[in-house]
């Protein structure tokens, strides 16, 4: 894996022309997500199936040499249930290749006004087509919640479908605008991942947020085209609906952090101090604090050249 001081992306023509544009970035930043152009082409979008499978069957180029204690980590015995396994990117390199593609950094940085893009967490999702399964259902939510632990507020991410995906599929859905909302109070529980927590107390959040800013919860499915992909803001609510198409929505949501986050001490009100999976993982900084710029789990995938003295 090569360096922080190694890496020195580049972009083709015809990338360049796939990069947001002024207006997409005037977009991104009022509604808090972008649909973007084709980023993957089809062979790669097969190559990651043909990847994902091969995981799925037990293949890994490596393993997390300790378990960390919020890891989504599906294995057969659970079941037919919605699959989330972090750290793919990690773990598989043919996985992890296709996700480092500059292009996607590139894009990334823009909406976030950044120089640099660091992987944060890739997560592999599987929702089976089965209509009525509780886990099919992901409530709202956004992601800052579980990152308190993270400095920026720059983060943001990339949901990567395998195929075309719409509605029926219960594709990614954003409350557009929600971004920009002041949240009611400081109940520090919301660092609870939504999984651990009652649904309907999650709805009830969005609508009183929504309230408090004198906003209209108004709700975007994201129609995304196979190689396409949606990226959000890290404190845009989003969640998704049941797979009703009759085959599995397959993606990755790809977590992507500025080259200006890094960890810091968010105390909660239990006493204890926020964390993220990371901590348990990466090396420390001089001064001993968990270093989410570690190359290892979160590997630079952009850098602007004039950020790198070029």
């Amino acid at each position: 894996m090569t360096t922080t001081e190694e890496f020195s992306p580049t972009l083709t023509a015809a990338e360049q022309e796939l990069l947001p544009s002024d207006t997409d970035v005037r977009h991104y930043a009022e509604h808090g997500w972008y649909l973007s152009k084709k980023l993957l082409t089809d062979d790669e979008v097969d190559a990651l199936v043909a990847a994902t499978d091969r995981y799925y069957a037990g293949d890994r180029d490596r393993r997390l040499p300790v378990r960390p204690p919020k890891l989504a980590y599906w294995d057969p015995s659970k079941g037919d249930v919605q699959r989330h396994n972090d750290y793919v990117h990690h773990e598989h390199d043919a996985i992890g290749a296709i996700l480092r593609k500059p292009l996607i950094g590139a894009v990334a940085a823009r909406l976030a006004r950044a120089d640099e893009i660091r992987v944060f967490q890739s997560t592999l999702i599987w929702k089976p087509p089965i209509s009525g399964e509780p886990s099919n259902i992901v409530p709202w939510h956004f992601d800052k919640h579980y990152w308190a632990s993270s400095s920026s507020e720059k983060m943001l991410t990339a949901f990567i479908p395998f195929h075309d995906c719409g509605e029926e599929m219960g594709t990614i859905t954003m409350v557009d605008g929600s971004h920009r909302w002041s949240e009611i109070g400081a109940d520090d529980t919301v660092v609870r991942h939504f999984a651990d927590r009652d649904r309907d107390q999650l709805e009830e959040m969005l609508a009183e947020n929504a309230a408090h800013n004198g906003a209209q919860i108004r709700k975007v499915p994201m129609v995304i085209p196979k190689g396409h992909m949606s990226f959000h803001h890290c404190r845009t609510y989003h969640g998704s609906g049941a797979n009703v198409s009759g085959r599995p929505r397959r993606a990755i949501s790809l977590h992507l952090q500025d080259g200006d986050n890094a960890w810091r001490e968010y105390p909660l009100s239990d006493g204890t101090l926020a964390g993220y999976n990371h901590d348990a993982l990466v090396r420390r900084t001089h001064d001993g604090r968990p270093d989410y710029a570690d190359p290892e789990y979160c590997p630079v995938i952009w850098r602007h050249r004039a950020a790198q003295g070029g």
